[in-house]
């Protein structure tokens, strides 16, 4: 959900109902401000004016990276769209041609990318696991196709194919 509170526009993240024992019930959320990507939490009283703006997620597609520019297509007007590091995101590193992504627009206006859940790619580089080399807890640190460094089990090995959370940026499960 998108909420217009003051001038901002905040992704709604995690929303709870809270009615403390005595007082007026509360909404705990996590929010995610599209300006600044910087996520926080706010109570919000049950009388504090909220919008919901008209929101919708267009489907696009990564083509490729220019410079500091991230290049996307609208896949229903092949309209192109260019966008900064900084507003595609932290998990842009992650991203690789022709990722299905989608576009958050608020009121006509493209106001963020949302990359999908679950990523499929490529090892690169990856360090010998090393047997019995459990102190850090069984992980290791490699290198995905697209430059990113992602901590991994001791067992995924160069050449393998892994699932990453984009969300977390945490490895899931190795493919294939």
């Amino acid at each position: 959900m998108v909420v217009k509170i003051g001038a901002e526009f905040f992704l709604v993240l995690e929303a709870a109902h809270y009615k403390p024992g005595k007082g007026q019930a509360l909404v705990r959320t996590r929010l995610k401000n599209f300006k600044t990507g910087q996520v926080f939490e706010k109570n919000l009283k049950a009388d504090e004016p909220i919008e919901r703006p008209y929101f919708e997620r267009r489907d696009a597609v990564y083509l490729y990276r220019t410079g500091e520019s991230y290049v996307f297509m609208d896949s229903s007007t092949y309209e192109q769209h260019a966008f900064s590091r900084e507003f595609v995101g932290n998990a842009s590193d992650l991203l690789k041609e022709n990722t299905d992504v989608a576009l958050l627009v608020v009121d006509g206006e493209i106001l963020g990318v949302e990359l999908p859940n679950f990523l499929t790619l490529k090892v690169v580089e990856a360090p010998p696991g090393i047997r019995g080399d459990t102190a850090t807890g069984g992980t290791k640190n490699v290198k995905v196709e697209t430059g990113a460094s992602i901590q991994v089990p001791l067992f995924v090995q160069e050449g393998d194919f892994i699932q990453i959370d984009t969300r977390t940026r945490e490895y899931v499960k190795r493919v294939g």
